[in-house]
C-alpha cells in the first residue's frame, strides 16, 4: 500500500510518501486561496492507486484565526445564554486599562435560550417544551444560521436533552450541529461550551472542504487527518469533529520528533518547527506533553493537544519598523504569494529569507531542492531603503532582521521549557521546517544547549510524521472522587466502559482488539485547587501526582 503524508503549511505543502520500504518527498508551494489545489497537484505526481492519505490541515486553524467560520448559534438553558461572553474572571492584560475581551464568535441575537434542566447527577428537574423548540427552530432558519452549537447543562451526566434537541433540530434544518456532550463530556460549563462553539463554528468548512477533496482523490483511496493529539482520525470523524484539528499539522512533527530521538537514542527533546510563515516548538521528556487546557485567541479549547507553543515567525516573517523607530520581525507574513522579495513575484517587503540570502547563508540555485531560484539581485534597492530610514548599512540590517527574528524564537523555546520547569541545556534541539536549520545553533547557544539534531529533509519533516502516526480516539468521563478514599481497582472499574466503547469503535475501522493499546489518565488536583494536572493512572497515583505537581510548581 502507498501510504501519504500531507501537510499543508502557509507557504508550501509538503508530502512524504512510503512503499515497500521506500520513501520520497516533494515539496510544492501553497494554494492559500485553496489549499485543495497544492494537495491534489502533489497527489497527481506522486500518482498511484489505492493510497492511504494522512493529511495535516489548516483549515480549520485559519477559519478560527480569521473568523471566518459559518454563521453559528449556540442553544443552552434559559439564563445561561451569556456563559460565552461572561466566561471567567482571569483578563489577559492584567494591568492594561483599556484591555477589551475578544468579542464571542457567537453574538447576543445568535444565543437562544430553552427550558429543561438536568442537574449535575444526571437527574431530570424538568422536561424541554416542544413548543419552543419549533418556535426555535423558526428563529435559526430566519436567521440564515449554518451551525448550532448546543450546549446543555451537565450533558456530561445525563445527555437525553442534548440527544433530544440536537434530533429535533437535524430533522428540521439542513444545518450542522455540535452536541456538547459528544465534543467534551466534562464538567465546568464555560469551557465546554466554547469548545462546543469552536467545533459547530470551524466544522462546516472542514466539512466543505474534506468533501471536495475526498470528490476528486483516486478510486480506493482512503483519506484520515491528523489530531491535535498526534493520533490519526478518519475523514467522517474530522468532518463533524474539527476542533480535534486545530494545531493538526504541527502535531506531525513532534511525532517525527519522538520516533527519531527513539531510534537515536535521545529521549530530551526540544523540537524547533521553523517554516515559511510560523515557528512551532514543543518539548518531549521520554513522551510529548499532551494538555487538555489550551486556548487559542483567548478562547478556551478542552480537548487534547500536544503542548505546543506557535509564534508568528518564520523565513517569510516580514521586518518592519514601528512608530517608536524600533526593527520590528513578525507576526505578518509574506506567505507563498507573493512571497519574499527574492522569490521574485512582486514581494516587496524585506523578510527573514531575503536577510539569510543577502548574508549568504542560502544558495540560490539550491532552493526547494532546485526547483526555484532566488534572486539576490532584487534585494539591493529595499535592503537600501530600510537601512537608510534605521541609520545602518544593508549587512547591519540584515544581521538586525535575524537577531530579532532568533530572540522571538527563543522565548518560544523558554516558554516550552524554563516556564515548565525543564533545564533546557539538558535537552536535543531537534531543528527541521524548511527554515529551521539556518537559525539551529544560534538558538542552541543562546539556551546553553550542547547538541542540534538535524534530520534528512527537515524540509518535510513535519509530512513523516503523519505516514507514521498512530489512529487514536479519545474518550473522558467525569467523577469527583477523593483519592484518600479511591482505589486503583475502583477507578479500573469506572473506566472500564470507556475502554469497552474504545474497542468497539476501533474494531468498526478495521483494528482487531489485540492490536488496540489503552492508555489510561487522570486528572488530579489537591484539595482546594480549580485546575488539575494529568498524569498516567498506575497503582501509585498519589505519588506520582505529588512528584509531577513538584516538578511543575515548585513544591
Amino acid at each position: 500500500m502507498l501510504i501519504v503524508g500531507v501537510d499543508t503549511g502557509g507557504t508550501f505543502t509538503d508530502f512524504v510518501y512510503w512503499k515497500e520500504g521506500s520513501w520520497g518527498v516533494l515539496k510544492i508551494p501553497s494554494t492559500p486561496h485553496n489549499p485543495a489545489e497544492a494537495v491534489l497537484e502533489g497527489l497527481a505526481r506522486i500518482g498511484g492507486r489505492n493510497r492511504r492519505i494522512v493529511h495535516g490541515s489548516t483549515v480549520a486553524t485559519n477559519a478560527l484565526l480569521e473568523r471566518k467560520g459559518a454563521k453559528t448559534a449556540l442553544v443552552t438553558n434559559r439564563g445561561f445564554e451569556d456563559v460565552l461572553e461572561i466566561g471567567r474572571q482571569n483578563r489577559e492584560r492584567l494591568y492594561d486599562l483599556h484591555y477589551r475581551r475578544r468579542e464571542p464568535l457567537v453574538p447576543a441575537s445568535l444565543r437562544f435560550g430553552i427550558s429543561g434542566r438536568i442537574n449535575f447527577r444526571g437527574e431530570i428537574l424538568e422536561d424541554t417544551d416542544p413548543s419552543e423548540l419549533e418556535d426555535l427552530v423558526k428563529k435559526l432558519l430566519s436567521e440564515g444560521v449554518e451551525s448550532v452549537a448546543l450546549c446543555l447543562l451537565h450533558s456530561y451526566a445525563n445527555p437525553v436533552h442534548e440527544e433530544e434537541v440536537g434530533r429535533f433540530i437535524r430533522e428540521k434544518l439542513p444545518v450542522h450541529v455540535s452536541l456538547s456532550h459528544e465534543i467534551l463530556p466534562e464538567f465546568r460549563e464555560f469551557e465546554r461550551t466554547s469548545t462546543t462553539v469552536i467545533n459547530a463554528y470551524v466544522s462546516p468548512k472542514m466539512e466543505s472542504y474534506l468533501s471536495t477533496l475526498a470528490q476528486k482523490l483516486g478510486e480506493g483511496d482512503r483519506l484520515s487527518v491528523m489530531q491535535s493529539s498526534g493520533g490519526v482520525i478518519s475523514a467522517q470523524v474530522a468532518r463533524r469533529e474539527a476542533v480535534r484539528t486545530i494545531l493538526s499539522g504541527p502535531a506531525g512533527g513532534v511525532i517525527s520528533a519522538l520516533h527519531l530521538g527513539r531510534l537515536t537514542g535521545r529521549d530530551r527533546i526540544l523540537t524547533f518547527d521553523m517554516g515559511g510563515t510560523s515557528t512551532d516548538v514543543s518539548l518531549i521528556d521520554e513522551e510529548p506533553i499532551v494538555t487538555s487546557e489550551s486556548e487559542i485567541e483567548g478562547m478556551p479549547v478542552r480537548i487534547p493537544m500536544i503542548d505546543i507553543h506557535t509564534i508568528g515567525a518564520g523565513g517569510g516573517s516580514i521586518a518592519w519598523i514601528d512608530r517608536g523607530g524600533a526593527l520590528r520581525v513578525g507576526p505578518q507574513s509574506a506567505g507563498a504569494d507573493p512571497g519574499p522579495v527574492c522569490y521574485g513575484k512582486g514581494g516587496r517587503e524585506i523578510t527573514v529569507t531575503d536577510a539569510n540570502l543577502f548574508l549568504g547563508r542560502l544558495i540560490p540555485e539550491g532552493f526547494l531542492g532546485g526547483g526555484m531560484k532566488l534572486r539576490r539581485d532584487l534585494l539591493k534597492a529595499p535592503f537600501e531603503e530600510m537601512a537608510r530610514r534605521l541609520g545602518t548599512t544593508p549587512p547591519e540590517l540584515a544581521e538586525a532582521i535575524l537577531e530579532v527574528a532568533n530572540s522571538n524564537m527563543e522565548r518560544a523555546l523558554r516558554r516550552a521549557s524554563v516556564h515548565r520547569g525543564h533545564n533546557p541545556a539538558r535537552f536535543t534541539l531537534l531543528s527541521f521546517g524548511g527554515a529551521g536549520g539556518l537559525h539551529a545553533v544560534f538558538l542552541a547557544q543562546a539556551l546553553g544547549m550542547k547538541e542540534v539534531l538535524i534530520p534528512p529533509n527537515p524540509g518535510t519533516f513535519s509530512a513523516l510524521g503523519l505516514v507514521m502516526a498512530d489512529t487514536v480516539k479519545d474518550y473522558s468521563l467525569t467523577v469527583m472522587l477523593k483519592g484518600s478514599e479511591t482505589s486503583y481497582e475502583q477507578l479500573l472499574d469506572l473506566l472500564q466502559p470507556l475502554t469497552e466503547n474504545a474497542l468497539r469503535d476501533m474494531e468498526e475501522e478495521g483494528f482487531p482488539p489485540e492490536e488496540v493499546r489503552i492508555l489510561p489518565f487522570l486528572d488530579v488536583r489537591y484539595t482546594g485547587q480549580s485546575y488539575e494536572l494529568t498524569i498516567p493512572l498506575r497503582e501509585d497515583y498519589p505519588e506520582a501526582f505529588h512528584r509531577a505537581h513538584e516538578r511543575a510548581y515548585g513544591y
